[in-house]
């Protein structure tokens, strides 16, 4: 058994519950080889303050909803604001009735996906009693992603950019792999010129070494991009004949979520 230390950012042991002075995550009950143990629903808030953030609701799952609810009242907080990290169903399926629970609005890049005037995009900070976090665009697993920086936590809140065990997919056509890789090297930045320390995934526990963590996404998309090179240089080109090459130690339950990551790999080496 490998030591937990010894793994890509340290993930912690535990998903649930708190996991910075300011952050406490509400699981959602939807695992699965996708989702992980399922999906994180993170309940923000500035200690003291009567108000929290809730950043994606989840799945809609009426339980799930209303546990996120109780476990803001249990703090003695009111939920102030939803945000999502994208549009994906488990992470924001739930969110127009979260909104009817809590009378909250919801903010998120893709219009589509609000609940008010307000959007999110790059520079922007939010800012619910007295908490403050900088919205860092992070396309690439899908066009609309978003991260969340909690600077007072030194902590990023990835949604499924980065995941606390394992690496995610680029969910092609909408996401592209340039724009990913872009992506991890912007989340790099904040470990090495913000201090930021712990990284709040959509899935997974929380990990501890954010560099590493974010050091081992760039150095294993580097690997399998050179495998797939090196198997369309060997006359294999079709992504579902990639996948049995390159991912053949992968369960296949997840080969169609490599499919779509070979396709964004593929078109990435063709320069679209």
């Amino acid at each position: 058994m490998t030591d937990a230390a010894a793994l890509p950012g340290q993930p912690r042991g535990a998903v649930a519950g708190p996991a910075t002075a300011r952050a406490v995550n509400i699981l959602a009950p939807n695992p699965s080889a996708m989702t992980l143990d399922g999906t994180n629903t993170w309940l923000v808030a500035e200690p003291g303050s009567d108000l929290a953030v809730v950043i994606d609701p989840g799945p809609l799952d009426e339980r799930h909803l209303k546990a996120v609810v109780h476990a803001a009242e249990a703090a003695g907080r009111r939920i102030g604001l939803t945000l999502l990290t994208h549009g994906h169903a488990d992470h924001a399926e739930g969110a127009a009735r979260f909104a009817e629970l809590t009378g909250t609005k919801v903010r998120a890049l893709d219009p589509a996906l609000r609940l008010g005037d307000e959007g999110l995009g790059a520079g922007d900070v939010v800012t619910t009693g007295g908490l403050e976090l900088r919205v860092v665009p992070t396309p690439g697993h899908t066009s609309d992603s978003l991260s969340f920086h909690l600077p007072a936590d030194r902590a990023v809140l990835t949604g499924d950019t980065v995941l606390g065990r394992g690496t995610t997919m680029v969910s092609h056509p909408d996401g592209r792999l340039g724009e990913y890789l872009d992506s991890l090297r912007r989340l790099h930045s904040l470990t090495t010129d913000d201090g930021v320390s712990t990284v709040l995934p959509g899935h997974g526990p929380v990990l501890d070494d954010a560099q590493g963590a974010l050091e081992f996404y760039l150095a294993h998309r580097a690997a399998r991009l050179d495998q797939v090179r090196a198997a369309v240089e060997a006359g294999v080109t079709e992504p579902g004949e990639v996948v049995a090459l390159v991912y053949a130690a992968v369960d296949r339950s997840l080969w169609p979520a490599a499919e779509l990551s070979v396709r964004a790999q593929l078109e990435y080496l063709l320069g679209g």
